[in-house]
């Protein structure tokens, strides 16, 4: 029997959810159910580099923001629900500046996805928290002030190899706004050990 496209997402939503759900789900307040769905839901388009799902969910007005780093500059890059339909993997952009060397962060959308969004399966998770931080590193980040009245799920790794002693951590935040009552998204911060 063939399902469709739409059923096998939805099924894979659901999965991605209950794992999530059954992540240690940090700081995590009431009613917070949407914006944890959405969330899940973002979590598989940014997996499967599918930006015609993922624009969907992009904020109408504001668009979506990517911060390499921790810090969200008023200089990371913005696009809105068509740019991100559109994109191509191959699409080059000036996504900020490498921490440690200052060298311009020129790299394709494919490049850009490996490094600084989906380095890791963030649908597996094993830290999961909601409007809270779960990991800082040396890098400031002032996620309250670049969107004040937003609210965020952060994925956290803590470490991947013993010897580094958790210094390889890294996490993933998906900043969302209410608009009517949809979450909507907004940014993708990527945090993880800074030089």
């Amino acid at each position: 029997m063939k399902t469709s496209k739409s059923l096998r997402n939805g099924f894979i939503a659901g999965f991605i959810i209950a794992a999530v759900c059954s992540a240690a789900l940090l700081f995590a307040e009431d009613d917070n159910q949407g914006l944890l769905q959405q969330a899940a839901q973002c979590l598989i388009f940014l997996k499967n580099k599918d930006f015609k799902q993922l624009s969907k969910i992009v904020h109408p007005k504001k668009g979506v923001s990517f911060s390499p780093y921790a810090y969200v500059s008023d200089g990371d890059i913005n696009f809105n629900p068509a740019k991100i339909k559109n994109l191509k993997l191959t699409d080059k952009y000036l996504w900020g500046y490498f921490d440690g060397s200052g060298a311009p962060m020129e790299l394709s959308v494919e490049e850009y996805f490996n490094r600084f969004v989906f380095n890791h399966d963030f649908t597996q998770a094993p830290h999961v928290g909601i409007n809270r931080l779960v990991k800082t590193g040396n890098t400031v980040s002032n996620l309250d002030r670049a969107y004040p009245g937003a609210s965020f799920v952060e994925y956290h790794f803590p470490g991947f190899e013993a010897q580094y002693e958790g210094i390889d951590w890294a996490s993933l935040r998906l900043v969302f706004e209410k608009t009517g009552n949809k979450w909507m998204l907004v940014g993708i911060v990527h945090d993880c050990w800074t030089i």
